[in-house]
Order: C-alpha cells, then sequence, then structure tokens
C-alpha cells in the first residue's frame, strides 16, 4: 500500500467524482482544470502528492479530444509531483470502438490513447465495460476492467415480469447479453445487422423468439441511438409487447434524443459514466455505478482482489 488515497478530478464528469468521493469519505483534492484564453488546458495541483496512492478520475466524453488531453496533462502533473502510484479511473475510454485496423490505411485508435496514458504516467487503469475486453491487452501495465451488468440488473428485474428475453444488438454482444439474462432466468435473441458507414446501420433480421414477450435490449453504448431506435421497431413488428433498453454509457449524440423520445421504446435505462447534464428526457432512467467505483479504488488501494466486481 502506497500513502493514503488521493482523488483528482478532471472536468468531465464531477458529478460522478463527488459521488466516488462520498462513497469513499474521502475529499476530492485541491486542483486547477482550466483553460488558458487561446483554448490549451491549463493544469495545477495546489497540494502535496508526493508519495501518495491518487486516483484520477475522469470520462473521456464529449469533448472527446480535451477530455483526453485534461487527463494526460493530470498524470504528467502527478508523475513530476513524485505521487507513490498513480491510477488513471476511466469510466468511459473514448475511441473504443475504433480498436482494429479493419480496412487499409486507418489507425489503431484504442492502442494510440492506451500509449499516450501509460506514456503521461499512469501505473494502472481502472475502466467501466470497455467497449472491447482486448483492449485490455494494448496496455502494459495493470487494467481493471469493470463490469455494471450487476447495477443495470437490480433495477430491471422490478421492471420485467416472467415473459422476458434479452436481445443482443449484434453478436459481439452476446456475452453482455448472456449475463444479462443468467441474471434473470431467460432467454436471449440476437439482431442481425450491418453498417454500411460510421454511426449508420441497417436492421435486417432477429434471430430468436420474441412473440409476446418484454424485450430488454442491452448494449454498451448508446450513441445516436439509431440501432436501439431500428432493433425496438424490430421486434414490435416480430410480436414483443414491450422493449426496454439498458446500457452502461449513454453518449446521446446528434438525433440520438429526439429519436428515444418519439420510438416506442418505453424505457431507457443508463449508468452515470458519462455526464448526461442537459440530455434528460422523459423514458431516461440513471443508475449510479460510484459505489462499484468507489470500491473498486478502495481494494486496489488496500491490495485486495478486485476480481468479484467482474461479475
Amino acid at each position: 500500500m502506497t500513502g493514503s488515497i488521493k482523488l483528482i478530478t478532471g472536468s468531465s464528469n464531477r458529478s460522478l467524482s463527488k459521488e466516488v468521493s462520498e462513497v469513499l469519505g474521502v475529499a476530492i483534492s485541491d486542483a486547477i482544470v482550466g483553460r488558458f484564453s487561446d483554448g490549451e488546458v491549463h493544469i495545477a495541483i495546489n497540494e502535496s502528492m508526493r508519495g501518495e496512492d491518487v486516483f484520477v478520475i475522469q470520462s473521456l466524453s464529449s469533448p472527446v479530444n480535451e477530455s483526453i488531453m485534461e487527463l494526460l496533462l493530470l498524470l504528467d502533473a502527478l508523475k513530476r509531483a513524485s505521487a507513490g502510484r498513480i491510477t488513471a479511473v476511466i469510466p468511459y475510454y473514448a475511441y473504443a470502438r475504433q480498436d482494429r485496423k479493419d480496412r487499409p490505411r486507418v489507425p489503431i485508435s484504442a492502442r494510440l490513447i492506451a500509449d499516450l496514458i501509460t506514456v503521461a504516467g499512469a501505473q494502472r487503469v481502472i475502466v467501466v465495460d470497455l467497449h472491447s475486453p482486448q483492449i485490455q491487452g494494448f496496455f502494459n501495465i495493470p487494467v481493471d476492467n469493470l463490469y455494471a451488468m450487476g447495477y443495470l440488473y437490480q433495477y430491471i428485474k422490478d421492471k420485467v415480469g416472467d415473459d422476458v428475453v434479452v436481445i443482443s444488438p449484434d453478436a459481439g454482444g452476446v456475452e453482455r447479453a448472456r449475463l444479462l439474462a443468467n441474471k434473470l432466468g431467460c432467454g436471449i435473441a440476437i439482431i442481425y445487422k450491418r453498417r454500411p458507414e460510421p454511426n449508420v446501420t441497417e436492421v435486417l433480421d432477429i434471430i430468436g423468439d420474441v412473440s409476446s414477450k418484454t424485450a430488454v435490449i442491452v448494449d454498451d453504448i448508446i450513441d445516436t441511438a439509431g440501432t436501439v431506435v431500428a432493433a425496438s421497431n424490430l421486434l414490435i413488428s416480430k410480436g414483443a409487447k414491450r422493449v426496454l433498453v439498458a446500457a452502461t454509457h449513454g453518449i446521446f449524440s446528434g438525433p440520438a434524443l429526439d429519436r428515444l423520445m418519439s420510438c416506442c421504446v418505453e424505457e431507457v435505462v443508463v449508468t452515470n459514466t458519462l455526464s448526461l447534464e442537459g440530455k434528460n428526457f422523459e423514458k431516461l432512467r440513471v443508475v449510479s455505478v460510484a459505489p462499484l467505483i468507489a470500491e473498486a479504488i478502495r481494494r486496489a488501494h488496500e491490495g485486495s482482489s478486485i476480481s468479484s466486481l467482474f461479475v
């Protein structure tokens, strides 16, 4: 164990950082996270960090590149302040959907972000629901990938009856759907879709029986909500009686709010890994993962096992 716990927060999701602070009973350390007049990020740590166990909480949310720069400069400042250990707590990891070279002359952006975080000074990373678990392999430092499904399940179980089916919006999300289905004791169905271009989805068919059932679409990210709306319309056309959506990260960019408010989805349940200020709408329900993150921080500090938090 290195020093005492110190919490530093960037500006991307201060409300979540405050909740984590309250759960841990550890005050957020005094730090300046601002901008110079030309837009450059200005960072200053106003407390001694020498020998301390420091956790930097920063979601890589919109404006994504500014959030990344804040994190990198915070990590560099702490490294130069001789912190005993520096952990980057990243509830939402941006660029995770660019995790492979799927055509010529494109970057592996998720790997580049991992390299930047490591070079800046992080010695450990804590994330929530990585879009692709293999991104952990892009780091040469320990990575703890926490799962929010248990918290989403606690909310969903009271909203569905016996006739329920969990829907994976694509083949890549089957394992996530299976985890929730096992907890609910129900079956799963899979949406068959293709993406002709980024943020454009064509839903083609569904594999599985959804007739007369409550369908729960489960995903890690809701961005423009194109997949959710197309999938929900397909489910209703196939005989589903209700559609709910559960996702960890509610990005809600572009036309997402208008689409969700006008579609047949009954409720949209997300966690607070991203700030939802200005994005509230009638169907939205928010589940806090502050206790999950706080417990991971506590166990990392004490050197105890975090693996039980992975399910």
